[in-house]
């Protein structure tokens, strides 16, 4: 087997699992789970995510992680030693968990900024994209965070991980990101306290104001409580999934660049150099002019009205 690219073993497992969800959900009563017009437009951008991956692995994750390590981490007398003075990392089962780690918390990161950065959210959004909630979601990913992605990884091999061990620990972590979308799968208990969960996972895709930006985790979820991003799915909150501002189109070309538009029309708005920076690496929602907000004004004000009137429904603003 192949380490360094486990998941051209896991497509198989996707697409089956996939099918399997479908099946269930016709035979429970759940017809609405999956529309087919959003599922062929997640499948097509999974597709193009599974042709232009392996360019991306060949041109950045191989030739920029190998320079990023033999850079840092040169021979010496025969021996790998890091620029900081200690021996490079091996192949021991402890590296790997260890590395592992080391992932969880860069992703927590790349995941963060990809929501509280437009540009990037401009990226991202394409996943958040579908108000359904379910393994087909998983594979309707944006093409153009193949680009950046790696760059928050190049630590890894920076500080004296093996590069086949990096990507190894980036495929664990796109199999446990996969199997998360799904509703199917009920609180579990400990388990809660420690991992990323499906119904964590639930909040993370709502558009609801006081889920919005929570559970950016891996396949644990401290990182979310040290940073205080964590919430937890709340029985009585009725979840609505995809996010304010759809692309409403099944078109992945639309899908894809709606944002980026959207990004390009808003920096027309106002003469200043200093806005149009912001609007386009400011947070999502940021507004010269107050004519919108970015989440955490929304859920500023989410709080305030629950305490003036717990009863009241909030009503989202544009």
């Amino acid at each position: 087997m192949d380490l360094t690219n486990p998941l051209v073993y896991g497509v198989p497992a996707f697409i089956a699992f996939i099918l399997l969800e479908i099946t269930y959900s016709h035979t429970h009563g759940d017809e609405d789970l999956y529309v087919w017009k959003d599922l062929m437009a997640s499948g097509a951008m999974g597709i193009g995510s599974a042709i232009l991956g392996p360019l991306v692995k060949v041109t950045v994750l191989i030739v920029v992680f190998n320079y990023t390590y033999e850079l840092f981490n040169p021979m010496v007398d025969g021996t790998r030693m890091n620029i900081m003075g200690y021996k490079s990392f091996g192949y021991e089962w402890y590296i790997f968990l260890l590395c592992q780690l080391a992932d969880d918390f860069t992703y927590y990161w790349f995941h963060r900024a990809n929501h509280e950065i437009r540009l990037l959210w401009a990226a991202h959004i394409v996943h958040h994209s579908s108000d359904h909630f379910n393994l087909g979601t998983a594979i309707r990913n944006g093409w153009f965070t193949l680009l950046y992605k790696p760059f928050f990884y190049m630590w890894l091999p920076a500080v004296g991980f093996p590069v086949e061990v990096v990507i190894f620990a980036l495929a664990i972590e796109s199999f446990w990101q996969f199997q998360l979308h799904s509703k199917y799968v009920p609180k579990m208990g400990w388990i809660e306290k420690i991992f990323n969960t499906h119904t964590m996972h639930q909040v993370h895709h709502s558009q609801n104001v006081e889920y919005l930006d929570k559970n950016h985790g891996g396949f644990l979820n401290f990182f979310d409580k040290i940073f205080g991003t964590w919430k937890e799915l709340d029985d009585d909150v009725e979840v609505k999934f995809g996010v304010i501002h759809a692309p409403q189109s099944y078109n992945p070309m639309v899908i894809l660049t709606h944002e980026f538009k959207d990004i390009w029309a808003d920096t027309k708005k106002s003469p200043k150099l200093s806005h149009k920076l912001m609007y386009i690496f400011g947070p999502p929602g940021w507004s010269h002019d107050g004519s919108t907000m970015t989440v955490k004004q929304q859920q500023r004000l989410f709080k305030k009205q629950q305490q003036e009137n717990p009863e009241s429904v909030f009503n989202r603003p544009n």
